[in-house]
């Protein structure tokens, strides 16, 4: 059964949260799609997961590249699994995709502080409750780590 999982950024950038998230799915041995509503926000992210620590980077192309079969996270705009991922990153709006049950995982990253994100999550929870997902919830405590609601 697809999980789906809701992180509610608070007072935290999608920069900041997405590179841990993919590091534990790769660490997982999971194939990633990052979908996101723009080729600008995507180039803006490709560069971002090169540069995001000195002392690391996570292995990752755009959808446009020859070889998206073989890359182990694929940062996308449209609908698609090029690179037949187990879990599927949804940011920026992007809704929930018509194959969702084809994936182990989908995690939705909105913005708690966008009323069009809370929309789009809220419809997306109906949604997968609705086709009979798993799904939970998770926010930030005050330390900043995640916890999961009720």
């Amino acid at each position: 059964m697809t999980e789906v999982l809701f992180y509610h950024l608070q007072n935290m950038t999608l920069e900041s949260v997405l590179p841990p998230l993919l590091e534990k799915s790769l660490e997982r041995g999971w194939r990633v799609v990052v979908q996101s509503t723009s080729e600008e926000r995507v180039d803006a992210l490709d560069a971002h997961l090169w540069t995001y620590r000195e002392d690391s980077f996570l292995p990752h192309a755009c959808w446009r590249v020859e070889d998206v079969a073989e890359q182990p996270i694929v940062l996308a705009t449209e609908d698609g699994n090029p690179n037949r991922a187990q879990v599927r990153f949804l940011v920026d709006n992007a809704t929930l995709p018509p194959d969702a049950e084809s994936y182990e995982r989908v995690v939705m990253v909105f913005n708690g502080d966008d009323g069009e994100a809370l929309a789009v999550a809220r419809a997306a929870w109906t949604d997968s409750k609705s086709r009979g997902f798993s799904v939970t919830y998770w926010q930030t405590d005050e330390r900043g780590r995640w916890q999961r609601k009720n």
